[in-house]
């Protein structure tokens, strides 16, 4: 790591720090070096990330006097919070607050901070098609997060903020299709026919390390990303060609689909609302073809959907 400016990355064993980690470490031609910030340094993740030759730190962003070791002598950070680990807006900006306050006292040259749209600017506080969550918030992870961005600019920090979304990933989880009383596998959205902005992970880590890579360009800037904008109804057919088994998208109302009950089912339940009440929006900020000029190698859902065929096919056929 002496030749290379360092990069501290938290969240390294989790999706989105842990995209940047693997572009950085599997590039062998890249200026930087990776401090891998974990509260657990002795899972598999993390020696995975140490086998590569990241340089492996614990620390919890929930514990602000213990965060400046992980910036030390670092050119760089990127740093994202965990919302649904706690599901409280007011945590999440305690988190972000610590990380911004850490970094600029560390002198930091260019955080990448991993943030979203406040969506009460589309869907004000008073406005009824949807509830208000934890008393001030329609989306909490994104309002609060987007409520976080000034405390980098208050602390000194050159920052890039980068707007990332919804992750196909989550396909292999608990927003995958799930079978009906028929049996049959349902894809079941509160979307209607309104795009969704998609993204593979891997790339939200390869655009990260290509905004680092570009300096000083942008900073103090805000970019927005995603890899294709589609109906649920075509990422229904996308998948049952993919996996070999009908998919059927099912839309829902949003009350619906707040009342499924599951934890986090209002919050996710506005998030998709957000998604298509303010589709045009949303989707304009997200240029494929200017995200492409930072990741050339930015993939179609398709093209995910190829790479994860197997992995598909074993958890619905």
């Amino acid at each position: 790591m002496e030749d290379k400016k360092i990069i501290t990355v938290f969240g390294a064993t989790g999706q989105q720090g842990g995209a940047l980690a693997r572009a950085v470490l599997t590039d062998g031609s890249s200026p930087f070096a990776v401090r891998a910030v974990t509260r657990h340094p002795d899972s598999d993740r993390a020696r995975e990330l140490q086998r590569l030759g990241a340089q492996v730190v614990r620390a919890d962003a929930d514990d602000a006097a213990g965060l400046g070791a992980a910036f030390d002598g670092a050119y760089g950070a990127f740093l994202v919070t965990n919302f649904w680990e706690h599901m409280s807006a007011e945590r999440e900006k305690a988190q972000a607050r610590a990380l911004a306050d850490a970094a600029g006292h560390a002198g930091v040259q260019h955080a990448v901070w991993s943030t979203l749209e406040d969506t009460r600017a589309c869907i004000p506080l008073d406005d009824p098609r949807m509830p208000t969550l934890q008393g001030s918030y329609k989306v909490p992870h994104f309002d609060a997060k987007a409520e976080a961005d000034h405390y980098f600019a208050d602390a000194g920090v050159p920052t890039t903020y980068l707007r990332a979304t919804f992750y196909w990933e989550n396909l292999l989880g608990a927003f995958g299709p799930q079978r009906g009383e028929d049996g049959a596998l349902q894809l079941s959205f509160p979307m209607g026919n309104s795009r969704l902005a998609g993204i593979a992970v891997d790339d939200i880590g390869r655009t990260a390390l290509a905004v680092l890579e570009r300096g000083t360009d942008l900073i103090g800037a805000t970019v927005s990303i995603a890899g294709e904008h589609l109906r649920l109804a075509d990422m229904a057919t996308a998948l049952t060609e993919a996996v070999g088994v009908p998919v059927h998208y099912r839309p829902l109302t949003p009350d619906a689909f707040r009342a499924l009950g599951f934890p986090g089912a209002d919050e996710a339940g506005n998030m998709f609302q957000y998604y298509a009440d303010c589709e045009e929006g949303f989707v304009a900020a997200r240029d494929l073809d200017a995200v492409r000029e930072l990741d050339p190698a930015l993939q179609s859902f398709a093209t995910w959907l190829a790479a994860h065929r197997d992995e598909l096919r074993a958890t619905w056929a």
